[in-house]
């Protein structure tokens, strides 16, 4: 690796954490730094990695072991040093924002899906501004969900989720689990609307419908700004999947055979009380499921993290304007795992801080589509392996929804999430004796127990075993936020 790398990798450093910061501390506009400091990340991460002459953008190839002349101590020591500073930035210590409307110009387009495939490959989470959505629109669902909240609890009850099927409606404090130990928030969970399925439907069906909503007489606003909302939601998250595809190679609509012609999508509005230490767990580590998720931060504070390769907790704090993007555990196993889907946590405010609030939507997938990869080409599969080298080759021990073999259909994998998260609904109404609830967490503890036996020699030399994060219990696949 040549010494022009190694200073290239160290620059893109120094850009990454400089362009976080002064977003964060609003010493430039979020746009101004965001457009700069994303314009040189993009361009000096894309130096670094190989040339491919199929890809529609230029990448570099680092010279063959053959053909490099690495004889002398001192190259033999700057390509070491390379090779460090490589994995460090592999390592992300920033999370990268992308500016949507460079997607929708004929003449920004090529740079942004640059933008775009660094982030799906070595990242896997982004900040992603100028989404279309219109301001007052995202202040009335603010509103509408601190509102929420406020109502006393006879009201909020009255549509709690164990009520119904379909997994929707309100969780009061702690009820769902993550990483076998209780999250410390209160949440209501809504869909895009849907017919309510018959006798005969798969019993995932079950998944699709009813909502339950807040009595309008209390919060009229409330459905409308919601139902508004996810329709707009739809719209972009269709568009940003179409983005994906052509940013690793495949055609815009190549994501379209999962879904069906009314695509059910979901979204979550959440408080996380404070009056911890600002350590304990909001919701703990795990990865969204589906394809993409799309955070609204709908409050000041800090607490989203999500973990780089190296097993750091990377903060997000909240960026005016923008959206957090999680690529989630469905878009990593129909990509063969060139998408990178990330974990991430939320970490509960400090006592005195005011409650946060986050306002997530799920892009969903078809429940009866079945596993497939999808036949992304050679040439971007090499780039993701490229990464996975750089960073030391880890991937994190997170418990995988859809595994190839496991499940006939998607829906029976999201429905058997559901029920991990949320055991008393299913217990209730789908008729899942505890010897089957038992037989998940027995599951669960086998995979963790697996992961942690399989842990490379390299991963234990570097003290990071597949539990870096002190849950020896297995972790999550969930909607969360």
């Amino acid at each position: 690796m040549e010494p022009f790398l190694a200073i290239s990798l160290l620059v893109l450093l120094l850009i990454k954490s400089t362009a976080l910061a002064a977003v964060s501390s609003h010493t430039a506009s979020p746009g101004c730094a965001a457009g700069l400091g994303l314009l040189l990340y993009s361009t000096l991460l894309y130096a670094t990695l190989p040339y491919h002459p199929t890809l529609p953008y230029p990448i570099r190839r680092r010279p063959s072991s053959t053909s490099r002349t690495t004889t002398t101590t001192t190259t033999t020591t700057t390509t070491t040093t390379a090779t460090a500073a490589a994995a460090a930035v592999m390592s992300f210590a920033a999370i990268p924002i992308l500016d949507l409307s460079l997607a929708r110009s004929a003449a920004t387009k090529p740079a942004f899906l640059a933008q775009l495939r660094a982030a799906l490959l070595a990242v896997g989470f982004l900040y992603l501004a100028n989404t279309g959505l219109p301001e007052e629109l995202v202040r009335a669902v603010c509103r509408e969900a601190t509102a929420f909240f406020d109502l006393p609890d006879e009201h909020k009850l009255g549509i709690e989720m164990k009520r119904l099927p379909s997994f929707l409606g309100y969780s009061r404090l702690g009820n769902e689990m993550t990483a076998s130990r209780a999250d410390w928030r209160e949440q209501l969970d809504l869909s895009t609307p849907h017919p309510v399925p018959g006798p005969s439907a798969p019993v995932y069906h079950n998944l699709l419908a009813p909502t339950q909503w807040p009595d309008p007489r209390l919060l009229p606003g409330f459905r409308p700004a919601f139902a508004e909302y996810m329709r707009q939601m739809s719209g972009i998250s269709t568009f940003f999947t179409s983005l994906i595809a052509e940013a690793i190679g495949l055609p815009a609509d190549a994501f379209d055979r999962f879904f069906d012609a009314d695509q059910q999508h979901k979204l979550k509005i959440v408080k996380y009380p404070d009056g911890g230490d600002g350590v304990g767990q909001g919701v703990g580590p795990h990865k969204d499921s589906m394809l993409t998720s799309y955070l609204l931060q709908a409050s000041a504070h800090r607490g989203l993290q999500a973990q780089n390769t190296a097993g750091e907790w990377i903060d997000c704090p909240p960026v005016p304007g923008t959206l957090v993007v999680a690529i989630g555990q469905g878009l990593e196993a129909l990509t063969g795992g060139v998408c990178a889907s990330t974990t991430h946590r939320v970490l509960s405010p400090a006592q005195g801080q005011g409650a946060r609030y986050s306002i997530p939507f799920f892009q969903g997938v078809s429940y009866d589509a079945r596993f497939e990869s999808m036949d992304v080409p050679e040439e971007v599969r090499a780039l993701r392996r490229d990464v996975l080298a750089l960073s030391g080759g880890r991937r994190d021990d997170v418990e995988f929804t859809f595994v190839k073999g496991r499940w006939g259909h998607l829906g029976e994998a999201t429905l058997m999430n559901r029920i991990k998260s949320h055991p008393d609904v299913g217990e209730r109404w789908l008729g899942c004796p505890r010897d089957l609830l038992a037989q998940i967490r027995a599951q669960q503890a086998e995979e963790a127990k697996a992961k942690t036996d399989g842990a490379t020699s390299s991963q234990r030399i570097a003290g990071q075993d597949s539990h870096r994060s002190g849950f020896p219990d297995g972790r999550s696949t969930l909607m969360a936020g």
